[in-house]
């Protein structure tokens, strides 16, 4: 049945997408992109936007080779691939000049909007995961979620086009009651917890001779020139206090909007577009700002301010008879040091001292540089009272941390810049804010953060773009010391991390309740597995633990060769299964039963989860219609968006998106038989479908055969969703992955969740941002769309030096997450980096970060192997590290020396870098199966960078002599630190037994002559021969030998969101082949070893 537009809906003449109702505008959606509308789909998002009046510069993109083809040129030599001009196929983007003309392209769907004028505020801070007391949530009464027509952009006569019109059937609506309140109140909650930002150290005192004293004259704006005075007129003291400060409601200025074409005003007149680029506030220098935006010349500034530390206890509750509001008479002194490069270490460049971050040293000679503890990222150079104030590099980081001052000067160093994020991790404190006064850039739209500098009391300059803004008169109320006239002082300036409670300005309409769908493959080869006991048990256990509120739903779709829904309406007595046998138009039986309030229908949701292992016990059916089941669960979630959980088993063999095995049985592949690119574009062009509605896919691969990842992954992948991959799943023969997967489902469904999610990243003027990594849709240029976005999920992006940073001390990096919290509250989560500017190529190899050099390389090399091959990315990996030391060798050195030379800050540079060829993902000439190497992409694609680089460099300890020295003490427990040992087997000693944590697995070796203390009090066995071939978990002995080694293994698996299987080996353990795999110096069937390596190395640096 073909499916036509519903009635009312407008054509667009080039495309034939309808118009009236589609998420994406013609230029940003999928229709234009060849990329996805080619039969070569790459496995990258490649992207070129088109919106006119975005950016004020061109940045380099893909140049493509056919219009159609998804192919591109990178410019770079099939013998001798580099990274260093590389740009694809990540999500590369193309930023036109600035123009005049504004965006004001409708677009419809589940969006939030930047705010208009700024209101009256109330700022409350809370620790991460509570909300606040006294706060109500916004309106959403009777907010009807209805099925709206799905008209999306036609891509030819592919059979995922889901237009609802006269020929379908007909999609009831879902009304959603709730009882919150019909207004915004912000109201100050007494004796709240005291909070504090943990990454902000107090005790700031101001340095001598730092303070800005204002004189009666008041500042062009802008910089002053250089060698001039800055001279600054005194403010008067407000004429009144703001009016009832401690509970102050929010006044909506304007209703929920709906439609993406409607515009407000803000309070100086100017325009904000309510569509899905200005969701979040624009990009960088956006077209509708730049006419009006004062002109800054670029000087040597001292810009900046560093704040005293927020106070431990920041509450904003005045309790009785406490101190009245103050205001100050006179001239305000502001603590402004230096926002650039530590003033100490400045003065010592003139001197001959070298630091020690530059020392060269051989790596052929110094073969023990691996630290005994976790490595550290390198401190930026920056003043000590700026850098407490920087953000946590566990959640922002950059590959250099002194960025250089032009594109030129990054091109000599051959070094790759880039920024490792990690947004949304789970934080023990974070600084919210509630206030409908989020201060922003009128520019940029850069929140304001503590590396601003404030002119005066009443304006402030933006770090990004140097525009100066005036200051709120509510924001000039600090509610920490009950003072007015303290902008500086405020949260949002004290911490690189804070969140924002969002007004409804932010949303086009009500927070969606969280909705979950679980779509099971009940199959005869699934039922085999014995999946089905195992999820059905785990998500009945933790239903009362899943994210949500009062409105949260549930559903549920089984499959085979048919499809199955089950109603569960309120008042049945047992769930009620509906059959859909028509796979090819699939269509949805009572919509209104199927998602369900967990809350009103909880009996009959446990009903069916505890039944639903024994339904399909006898069942003969070996079809799999995984096509036409998502396609379904797309259907019924589109109106609201949500979570679907996919659990597939097998190949999908009916219907659309039916796949054919490209690996025969039980073989794997060879180096030319490597499928790494989907063999159809059915689950990326669904993805983009659900990405367009907020529906995110999480898929659960649970197959002992060959399952093509590389095609079924890009559900996941385009839709902000996640895989996971259990290899040879069944429940009797491989219990370690019954235990694994019950602890990752219990991790996955309990943690915390956002919805309707976007993000962006903001930086200073000069720099640009071309390239992202991770799971998600590029929309609008450099707007992220996350449906879901979870706290277990990273992101990487690659960056340039668009123009000469050389007036300039420092640069700064700014992400902004706007997202739905499972309470349903908008919430925004802003981070900020700020980083020193330098001229010297030594001093760009200083700030080098090799973890995350190495990080950013794994992602541009996944990219590689996929737009062109497996070996071109190994031969680039290889010339990172010539080109890099090459250049430290002919530029830096000034003594050539013999060996291979290398500054101390790259000196496991060659080390990560082998240890990435030997992952799963890069290995050439082994037997790797071709979903075991594609899941170790998407692990890398996906990872925060801590993960990541313990999955690629294992850690070796050895433990069967831990003692109390050095150990961590964690709410009573004693954590032993065993050092770190070098990935070789020479480390190994017979007389000991070893632990390797590789991220998702630990290996415990125990030596043949290992002492009988250890075998008795912790393996609990008589002698080594006793030991059994398949032990996996340690018995819990009353030892203190067997509790150093317990609490050990437990503290580094709580480290991590998933659950690394302990496989216990000796030396003829049918493991140990996995466990030497990993002993990275070592050489193996198809890699060097280390110190080969490293000679390999010499020579090419040497030619």
């Amino acid at each position: 049945m073909t499916a036509g537009l519903s009635p009312g809906s407008a054509t667009c003449k080039k495309c034939a997408c309808a118009t009236s109702s589609s998420p994406f505008r013609c230029e940003e959606g999928p229709v234009q992109s060849p990329l996805m509308n080619s039969p070569h789909l790459s496995d990258g998002q490649g992207y070129n936007s088109l919106v006119p009046g975005m950016y004020s510069q061109q940045v380099a993109t893909k140049n493509p080779l056919h219009t159609s083809s998804g192919l591109s040129n990178y410019g770079v030599s099939q013998n001798v691939p580099q990274f260093s001009n590389y740009q694809g196929p990540g999500q590369t983007l193309n930023r036109p000049p600035v123009g005049s003309a504004s965006l004001a392209t409708a677009q419809q769907g589940p969006v939030a909007q930047m705010p208009p004028p700024l209101q009256n505020s109330v700022v409350v801070s809370s620790s991460a995961g509570t909300f606040h007391s006294g706060v109500n949530l916004p309106a959403h009464s009777n907010w009807q979620y209805g099925h709206a027509p799905l008209n999306q952009p036609t891509m030819g006569s592919q059979a995922n086009h889901f237009a609802h019109g006269a020929a379908t059937r007909p999609l009831l609506s879902s009304t959603v009651n709730t009882n919150a309140s019909t207004n915004y109140n912000y109201v100050s909650s007494a004796g709240g917890p005291p909070v504090q930002n943990s990454y902000t150290k107090p005790g700031f005192v101001p340095l001598p001779g730092s303070q800005l004293t204002y004189s009666p004259v008041r500042p062009p704006i802008g910089t002053a020139p250089i060698g001039s005075q800055a001279s600054i007129w005194p403010l008067a003291p407000p004429a009144a206090p703001p009016a009832s400060i401690t509970s102050q409601a929010l006044q909506n200025s304007s209703t929920t909007q709906e439609a993406g074409d409607v515009a407000s005003t803000a309070s100086d007149g100017l325009l904000v577009q309510n569509n899905y680029d200005t969701i979040e506030g624009g990009g960088f220098l956006a077209s509708a700002h730049t006419a009006s935006a004062p002109q800054n010349p670029k000087t040597n500034r001292h810009v900046g301010s560093a704040y005293p530390t927020l106070p431990l206890g920041y509450q904003n509750a005045s309790p009785s008879g406490g101190p009245r509001m103050q205001y100050p008479g006179g001239p305000q002194q502001f603590p402004q040091p230096c926002l650039g490069t530590n003033p100490l270490a400045a003065s010592m460049g003139g001197l001959s001292l070298q630091p020690e971050g530059l020392r060269p040293i051989n790596l052929l000679q110094e073969r023990n540089i691996l630290p005994a503890t976790p490595l550290q990222p390198p401190i930026p150079n920056l003043h000590e009272d700026i850098q407490k104030l920087n953000c946590n590099p566990e959640l922002f980081r950059c590959t250099l941390t002194n960025i250089p001052q032009t594109q030129a000067l990054l091109n000599k160093a051959k070094l790759p810049l880039g920024l490792m994020l990690h947004p949304f991790k789970d934080l023990s404190q974070l600084p919210v804010v509630t206030s409908s006064t989020i201060v922003r850039c009128r520019s940029c739209r850069t929140y304001i953060n503590p590396f601003v500098s404030f002119l005066d009391q009443r304006r402030w300059k933006c770090n990004l773009c140097y525009r100066v803004n005036d200051v709120p008169e509510e924001f000039m109320y600090n509610p920490v010391t009950r003072v007015y006239g303290e902008p500086h002082k405020r949260p949002e300036v004290q911490n690189a991390t804070i969140e924002f409670m969002a007004p409804s300005e932010y949303m086009l309409r009500p927070p969606q309740p969280p909705v979950y769908l679980f779509v099971f493959d009940v199959s005869h080869n699934a039922i085999e597995t014995g999946y089905l006991n195992t999820v059905c048990k785990t998500v009945l256990d933790n239903l009362d633990l899943v994210p949500g509120n009062t409105r949260t739903k549930i559903g549920f779709i089984t499959f085979d060769s048919t499809i199955h829904f089950y109603s569960l309406q309120e008042g049945l007595s047992q769930p009620q299964m509906l059959i859909v046998s028509d796979i090819e138009d699939v269509f949805i039986p009572m919509p209104e039963n199927l998602l369900v309030n967990l809350n009103e229908s909880k009996e009959l949701i446990q009903d069916l989860l505890r039944t639903l292992p024994q339904m399909f016990t006898n069942s003969l059916e070996t079809q799999s219609a995984l096509g036409p089941a998502l396609q379904a669960a797309f259907k019924l979630m589109s109106p609201t968006g949500g979570r679907i959980s996919v659990f597939q088993t097998q190949l999908p063999t009916l219907g659309v998106g039916a796949l054919k095995s490209r690996e025969e049985p039980n073989q794997k592949a060879s180096a030319k038989d490597i499928h790494l690119t989907p063999s159809t574009d059915f689950y990326k062009k669904l993805a983009l479908d659900c990405s367009g509605q907020q529906v995110a896919v999480d898929l659960f691969l649970l197959s002992g055969q060959y399952s093509d990842l590389a095609s079924l992954g890009c559900i996941s992948r385009y839709s902000a969703g996640s895989v996971y991959y259990y290899q040879s799943y069944h429940q009797q023969h491989n219990p370690l992955l019954v235990e694994k997967l019950q602890k990752e489902l219990k991790r996955y469904l309990t943690r915390k969740i956002g919805f309707e999610a976007v993000m962006r990243i903001r930086c200073t003027k000069g720099l640009s941002i071309h390239t992202f990594h991770g799971n998600f849709f590029v929309r609008s240029t450099d707007l992220l769309s996350l449906p879901n976005v979870n706290p277990d999920a990273g992101y990487a992006v690659q960056m340039s030096v668009e123009e000469s940073l050389t007036d300039m001390q420092v640069v700064c990096f700014q992400s902004a997450l706007l997202y739905t919290s499972s309470k349903g509250e908008r919430r925004i989560r802003v981070h900020t980096l700020c980083l020193p500017v330098v001229s010297q190529l030594s001093d760009v190899y200083l700030g080098a970060d090799v973890q995350a050099i190495t990080g950013l390389l794994a992602n541009m090399a996944v990219d590689r192997s996929v737009s062109a091959s497996l070996s071109d990315a190994r031969d680039a990996l290889v010339n990172a590290i010539v080109d890099s030391l090459s250049a430290y060798r002919s530029s830096v050195l000034t003594i050539q020396q013999p060996g291979l030379m290398a500054p101390i800050s790259l000196r496991l540079f060659p080390l990560y870098v082998l240890a990435l060829l030997k992952q799963k993902a890069f290995q050439t000439g082994t037997n790797i199966r071709s979903d075991d190497r594609i899941f170790t992409m998407c692990q890398v694609k996906n990872q925060p960078l801590v993960y990541l680089m313990l999955m690629m460099h294992p850690n070796l300890y050895r433990i069967d002599n831990l003692t109390d020295e050095r150990a961590l003490n964690i709410n009573d427990r004693t954590i032993p630190q065993p050092p770190i040992l070098q990935l070789s087997a020479e480390k190994l000693n017979r007389d000991g037994a070893y632990l390797m944590d590789a991220g998702s697995v630990m290996f415990l070796w125990v030596g043949k002559n290992c002492g009988q203390n250890f075998i008795n009090n912790v393996l609990g066995v008589p002698h080594y021969a006793s030991i059994p071939h398949n032990l996996a978990q340690l018995p819990e002995l009353d030892t203190a030998e067997s509790s150093r080694v317990l609490a050990f293994i437990s503290w580094l698996r709580e480290q991590r969101p998933f659950f690394p299987i302990l496989y216990i080996l000796r030396d003829e353990s049918p493991w140990k082949p996995s466990f030497l795999q990993n002993m990275i110096e070592d050489r193996t069937e198809s890699a060097l070893s280390y110190y080969e390596f490293l000679l390999h190395i010499q020579q090419q640096v040497n030619k």
